[in-house]
């Protein structure tokens, strides 16, 4: 009976190592770290230390710098667009596993929570409570720098870097689509694309080029040469990416239970639904690309 209990014990400690071996082993639930835009003044860093309801003796504090914000975002906004000062912040607390991602924010004015959460489960980011703040209204698109950096720091676990440059892309073109173009007509054009790529023989470039052309003009979408040559770049590399899709399904699967109050609202009905509809899609379609 002993050697017996002693078996069952040493499988579980098995299986637990495996599982913290492969995800992050060192995250905590209920861990706490907190992103401060480089050039916030005295008082700014104050403000948003006190809206997120922490202090700098209770939290840890990562910096986030214009430079990283450009290193990141440069191929893919202009760099006026990024500016010269780094001021999103944002608070992200590890939640138990299973329970997805949540996001909140406040004074962003171009990036929607839907698309943080896209982005950030597309950079292998799970199971997080995100808030995403600014001294004043700012478009938010650096954001998404800190807090891939902060995760890394509290779970232990590296991102890839291609990875990371994969996610904060695919912000920067949903929200120059967006703006373009309009949230729904971009996410559709989205969400076709991935449907017609889980249906189609894509074998080339030029055949993705091809398709994505086809279903902009069936939008009454006219893109620009670098609109369509930047999606063509961010649907052929993503597909390339060594992301674990069945843990992005479920993320997204908790997204949608997360987001169930902004759903029930008039903006977030379409936009929201669409975005993970095209994600649903885009998962079926790369696994289809790997069989």
């Amino acid at each position: 009976m002993k050697n017996k209990a002693m078996k069952v014990v040493l499988a579980t400690l098995s299986i637990w190592l495996l599982i913290f071996s492969i995800s992050f082993a060192d995250a905590i639930e209920g861990e706490v770290i907190v992103t401060l835009g480089e050039d916030l003044s005295s008082e700014q860093r104050e403000m948003l230390l006190s809206e997120m309801g922490v202090t700098e003796e209770t939290v840890e504090i990562i910096p986030v710098s214009n430079a990283e914000e450009h290193h990141y975002l440069g191929e893919y906004i202009a760099s006026n667009v990024i500016g010269t000062r780094a001021l999103s912040s944002s608070m992200i607390t590890l939640l138990p596993e299973g329970q997805g991602i949540t996001v909140e924010t406040n004074r962003i004015t171009q990036i929607s929570e839907g698309m943080y959460a896209n982005a950030l489960f597309t950079a292998g980011v799970k199971d997080a409570d995100i808030y995403v703040t600014a001294p004043f209204n700012v478009s938010g698109t650096g954001a998404l720098t800190g807090l891939i950096k902060a995760y890394e720091l509290t779970t232990d676990e590296v991102i890839p870097e291609e990875q990371k440059q994969i996610a904060n892309e695919e912000l920067a073109k949903t929200a120059e689509l967006s703006e373009d173009y309009g949230v729904e007509q971009a996410t559709e054009l989205m969400t076709r694309i991935k449907e017609a790529i889980a249906q189609e023989n894509v074998e080339t470039e030029e055949d993705l080029r091809e398709l994505i052309q086809r279903i902009a003009n069936e939008l009454g979408m006219t893109l620009t040469e670098t609109e369509l040559e930047g999606l063509v770049s961010l649907f052929h590399r993503m597909r390339n990416l060594n992301i674990d899709w069945d843990q992005v399904q479920n993320q997204i699967g908790k997204i949608r239970d997360n987001l169930s109050d902004f759903l029930s609202s008039d903006e977030g009905q379409g936009f929201i639904r669409a975005i993970l509809d095209f994600f649903d899609s885009l998962i079926e379609s790369i696994k289809g690309w790997f069989n």
